[in-house]
């Protein structure tokens, strides 16, 4: 397993936050490992479940070239440069194929012979995206991998080929560089949502209720070379439109580390951090960078404010009506909570 990875994620960028709902993860701060693998499973449990016919009218609002109106947005065709080929939706959906830039069609990101076609992840937006027909066919069900000796490529660098990552074996299907960590991404989120039944799955990416080793260490690595895109942001919001959940990996990068990767450490950087209210300020005391951001929360869930911190310790002027209140920092290498009365 990989381990003290946070500095890495301090570069990741945390543009997203405004879009999430105020409240949203109340319940899930402040907690690592298993147990907040679990409080982020609860929140985004029992999402509104799609018909899998009715995801070919759901991929215009997900799936859309920002560039490009009424095109798709293929992972498995697209390139940094453009895509390799262009799909107007309605139009270009599969049927048969019988080369790259045929058709487009719905990829299960985790094959769906792993789950035995089951709801509600047959039809789960988070991990169904819109791909070339022939690509998706040559995928297979293989897993994700890598690969030094491909047998097959695809015109946007997709690989078919011996696993040669360490722990893995047999045929994979390696994804273009620039698409891994949102992959990765997509199966942190499957092992959340899921932890509940994906013991029961084949695929040797799982294991018991959780990711299989070999599979875990290299979803961390993807996550971190391929941080999380605009387009990434976009498509997060508007699944949720459609859903009624969210891909907490993707609003909150550095929460594969509090669960996946050195738990201890963080909660041993916590107890360094102090909170505390004083004259109508917080003042957060660290023993590391302090930079991150304060959040205060009203006893609902419901965020009332959010304020950058950047220096080693701050003092927040705190305006507020009488009551009870939470305040978070959230900080790149500490946190810590405080609850206030005004």
């Amino acid at each position: 397993m990989l381990k003290n990875l946070t500095c890495l994620l301090l570069f990741i960028p945390l543009f997203n936050v405004a879009q999430i709902p105020p409240g949203y993860y109340y319940s899930a701060y402040y907690i690592y490992g298993e147990s907040k693998r679990q409080v982020l499973h609860d929140i985004i449990d029992d999402h509104t479940q799609i018909n899998y016919s009715n995801l070919w009218s759901q991929f215009p609002t997900t799936d859309e070239d920002d560039n490009n109106a009424n095109l798709v947005y293929d992972i498995y065709s697209y390139s940094s440069g453009g895509s390799s080929y262009t799909y107007t939706f309605g139009n270009d959906q599969c049927g048969n194929y019988n080369s790259e830039g045929d058709c487009y069609n719905r990829e299960h990101t985790v094959p769906k012979s792993w789950f035995n076609d089951a709801m509600p992840m047959y039809s789960d937006l988070f991990h169904v995206y819109p791909t070339d027909g022939y690509v998706n066919g040559l995928r297979s069900n293989y897993s994700y991998g890598e690969t030094t000796n491909p047998s097959n490529s695809t015109t946007n660098g997709s690989l078919i080929g011996p696993c040669s990552y360490p722990g893995c074996s047999g045929t994979i299907f390696e994804p273009s560089d620039e698409f891994k960590g949102d992959l990765a991404r997509t199966y942190f989120y499957m092992a959340t949502r899921y932890m509940d039944v994906c013991a029961s799955w084949t695929g040797d990416m799982f294991s018991g209720n959780n990711l299989s080793a070999w599979a875990e260490d290299m979803l961390i690595e993807w996550h971190l070379q391929d941080p999380v895109s605009a387009k990434e942001i976009e498509r997060n919001n508007d699944i949720y439109g459609i859903q009624g959940n969210r891909n907490p990996y993707i609003d909150h990068p550095e929460w594969v580390e509090q669960i996946w990767g050195d738990n201890v450490s963080l909660n041993e950087e916590e107890a360094n951090t102090s909170l505390t209210y004083f004259n109508q300020q917080i003042i957060i005391d660290c023993e590391f960078d302090c930079s991150g951001e304060l959040l205060i929360f009203d006893m609902m869930g419901r965020q009332i404010s959010q304020t950058p911190v950047s220096n080693s310790s701050a003092s927040i002027a705190v305006d507020l009506s009488e009551g009870i209140y939470i305040a978070r920092f959230i900080g790149s290498k500490t946190s810590a909570s405080l609850k206030f009365k005004i």
